[in-house]
């Protein structure tokens, strides 16, 4: 019998779903989900089957099918920033020996933090995004006007040398601005993927009681065999603070990561405040340009031969009379 079509809609999305969403809030659902699975006693694998609903219900089956050792590389391939630092995550705990269960806590609220900060990213950059396509779009609109007008500019840009000019000038200003919004838009999105994950990773290897040289290593490991990026500054500041301070080093190191999550967001909504005014250069240096040339210029060429003909015209019929 066949299955009811909601729950065909469910399982093709549960297939085509998980490279979508694997670094938003269904990566951070899932991985609480399995913080309170173990938690409760239950085992990994069981933890991942139980856990699988939603986008990344086939991918979490699959975790869950492989053997414990082989869990870190199931889990990296389910594709994505999110997955690639929980696939590290969890390595660094299984190799310190930290409890799965807290070290996946810390990793879905990391997790929630990247997903806010990527809502407020696309958030802040849906305006300027509207506006550059608008803003391309304006040659071609003035092209259509002139053409509702009742003016050959079509005509005009099509079959005389005159629009032909003017169509190789405008097409290769519009596809210049075209090249520097997307060039903007991208510059905008630049940012780094996973604030304070190292940070946090540390913090989780600390928590198996190893030392801070083991800890390092564990992490430097599997970053490395992940393709997580690794930056040791902010953790060789937080080690001599606590060195100092005599304070809890896992703290610091979480403290830490909270913030450079803060700051990423910051970052990101000052990216999109300077790219709505950066997307007027390609406005006034190659948009209105085109404009001129793919709309203005057929439509004034169109209008002269117009008023050219309806006068000769005239004066054809007043020499008849």
């Amino acid at each position: 019998m066949n299955r009811p079509w909601r729950a065909r809609l469910r399982s093709r999305g549960a297939r085509s779903g998980p490279r979508e969403h694997s670094d938003g809030d269904s990566l951070a659902t899932l991985v609480h989900r399995l913080a309170v699975l173990l938690g409760a006693g239950v085992g990994a694998s069981q933890a991942w089957r139980h856990a699988a609903r939603g986008p990344l219900e086939s991918d979490a089956r699959a975790v869950g099918a492989a053997r414990p050792a082989e869990m870190p590389a199931a889990i990296a391939r389910i594709g994505g920033d999110g997955a690639r630092g929980l696939a590290a995550c969890w390595a660094v705990a299984s190799d310190a020996g930290a409890p799965l269960a807290g070290a996946l806590r810390s990793y879905a609220r990391l997790l929630r933090g990247f997903a806010a900060a990527d809502r407020a990213a696309r958030v802040a950059l849906a305006g300027p995004t509207a506006t550059s396509r608008l803003v391309l779009a304006m040659p071609f609109v003035a092209l259509a006007f002139g053409a509702l007008l009742g003016y050959d500019t079509i005509g005009v840009l099509l079959l005389q040398p005159v629009g032909w000019a003017c169509l190789a000038v405008g097409a290769v200003l519009v596809a210049a601005a075209w090249r520097w919004n997307l060039r903007l838009l991208r510059g905008a999105r630049e940012g780094e993927r996973l604030p304070g994950l190292v940070l946090e990773l540390l913090a989780i290897a600390m928590s198996g009681g190893v030392s801070v040289d083991r800890a390092r290593s564990l992490v430097d490991r599997a970053c490395e065999r992940f393709g997580v990026p690794v930056d040791w500054g902010p953790v060789e500041e937080e080690l001599a603070v606590a060195a100092s301070a005599g304070a809890p080093v896992a703290e610091l190191l979480r403290a830490a990561a909270e913030e450079s999550r803060r700051l990423a967001l910051a970052r990101a909504a000052e990216r999109s405040e300077r790219l709505a005014v950066a997307l007027m250069l390609p406005l006034g240096t190659c948009v209105l340009p085109a404009f001129a040339f793919l709309g203005v210029v057929p439509l004034l060429v169109a209008l002269v031969a117009d008023t050219i003909g309806a006068g000769g015209a005239g004066a054809t019929g007043a020499i008849g009379l």
